[in-house]
């Protein structure tokens, strides 16, 4: 959340409180958390709130890795966790994203914002995805190097995974608040593969 504009923040608060913005996927505890969340705050909540993490700086923590090999991991909380001891060793990646924090007791048990990420994406990910990327033009509403421009959010940087999730609901419709509406026609052609490589490129980028 940090370093989004106050306005789009304000604006995503009320696509959860309006029941504009949910998950495609039922099973995901955290989505109808924020839908708690933002229900149950006020106006100058969500507007405080917004001050206040559009004030911190965004700063890079997920490393963008191709690899056709990853380290198997556990699902925990939500997350991918790399096994350890007897269990560890790697598996095909087989056309996925595997993000991982690197410290997983740092991001696992305490939670710690800041603790970094590696993204393993598949070989040619990144490239393909910039192609995809300058047909999709995403560069006129998110700023020549991504990473914003007036109200539109940064998208350099950012977790992969969130962004494939984000743009498989607004394709479904389970995300269609305002700005949800400017990206319905550049997500509606992708393909799952498609928005893989367009995420695990952006993800790459600076923030």
């Amino acid at each position: 959340m940090s370093g989004l504009p106050v306005s789009y923040f304000v604006q995503t608060m009320h696509d959860f409180k309006n029941d504009a913005r949910k998950s495609s996927d039922t099973r995901k505890a955290n989505t109808a958390r924020m839908i708690a969340f933002a229900k149950a705050m006020t106006e100058d909540e969500i507007r405080a709130t917004a001050e206040y993490f559009g004030a911190i700086k965004w700063t890079e923590w997920v490393k963008v890795v191709e690899a056709a090999s990853v380290p198997k991991t556990r699902i925990a909380g939500g997350l991918f966790i790399a096994l350890e001891g007897a269990q560890a060793g790697t598996e095909p990646i087989a056309g996925r994203i595997i993000e991982v924090p690197v410290n997983a007791d740092q991001t696992e048990t305490y939670r710690n914002p800041r603790s970094p990420f590696v993204a393993y994406v598949p070989p040619g990910s990144v490239t393909r995805g910039e192609a995809i990327a300058a047909r999709a033009q995403c560069a006129l509403c998110h700023g020549p190097a991504l990473r914003g421009l007036g109200p539109v959010p940064g998208i350099a940087g950012r977790s992969p995974s969130y962004m494939v999730r984000q743009m498989y609901d607004m394709q479904h419709g389970a995300r269609k608040g305002v700005w949800s509406e400017l990206m319905r026609d550049v997500v509606a052609p992708m393909t799952a593969d498609d928005m893989l490589s367009v995420a695990a490129y952006v993800a790459s980028r600076a923030p």
